[in-house]
């Protein structure tokens, strides 16, 4: 095999992140953090409260700046670079809020806007279709309920159909018909575009049926990275939850 061959097979990454640092003054969020994501993949990001998870998210969106260390995402510097791959990128949490006054339609088109999609209208109907919007499209977002904004973020967050999906709580406050709807929904959008998800998420059955590959963050540190039933062998359990547990768990016991 010559050398294009090999080049042709090696696995894409779409995050790779070189000891990555963030400090709140004396407080260290995130400390020499260093892993990939495979692109394609649908990678969980996994952690307690307080573990990083946010603060890492932050950082690869480029809405924070590290201390230290590199992010490149889809093969850019995010740090230098970041305006050549945002327009690629999305990112949905059902605990940021869109604004409450302006109606979903309204949200929904002027992120369209801000994504440079000039004909956004056959975009909205068809998520609006896919995530039942259409009952309140024309409802202020601030008069919705919780599960109700959280289907809109989704579809806010796929308005520019993105190579990079960042996913934090995507199931949150929903009914378990809706979140498995919406699973469903997330692993055929990464099998029909190839489309890169990494995933944070507390629903240890959500990341076992989602994802290929888990990273687990604990006190701002990666304590390990694997596929979920390789992790399951390694520390001997019988689920993930069990695995994640088990490390969370391994840090009180020292406190």
């Amino acid at each position: 095999m010559n050398l294009r061959d090999t080049k042709k097979f090696m696995k894409k990454i779409a995050i790779d992140i070189k000891s990555l640092t963030k400090n709140f003054g004396c407080k260290i969020a995130v400390n020499k953090i260093s892993f990939k994501v495979n692109a394609g993949s649908i990678t969980g990001l996994l952690g307690g409260n307080g573990a990083g998870k946010t603060t890492t998210i932050a950082m690869i969106l480029g809405l924070l700046l590290p201390t230290s260390g590199k992010i490149r995402v889809l093969g850019e510097d995010i740090i230098t670079s970041r305006y050549k791959v945002l327009s690629r990128i999305n990112f949905s949490s059902p605990y940021v809020e869109l604004p409450k006054r302006l109606t979903v339609q309204q949200n929904l088109r002027i992120f369209a806007g801000l994504y440079g999609m000039g004909n956004s209208k056959e975009d909205i109907e068809n998520l609006a279709e896919s995530f039942a919007l259409n009952d309140f499209l024309d409802l202020p977002t601030g008069q919705l309920s919780s599960g109700q904004r959280s289907r809109v973020s989704l579809a806010k967050a796929l308005i520019n159909s993105p190579s990079l999906l960042l996913l934090d709580e995507p199931t949150a406050s929903l009914d378990p018909e809706t979140a498995s709807w919406i699973r469903s929904y997330l692993e055929e959008y990464a099998s029909k575009t190839g489309a890169t998800i990494l995933l944070a998420s507390h629903n240890m059955d959500e990341v076992s049926r989602l994802c290929s590959d888990v990273i687990i963050m604990r006190n701002g540190n990666v304590v390990d990275q694997g596929a979920p039933k390789a992790l399951i062998k390694k520390y001997e359990r019988n689920t993930l939850e069990d695995v994640f547990l088990q490390i969370a768990r391994a840090e009180f016991n020292k406190l």
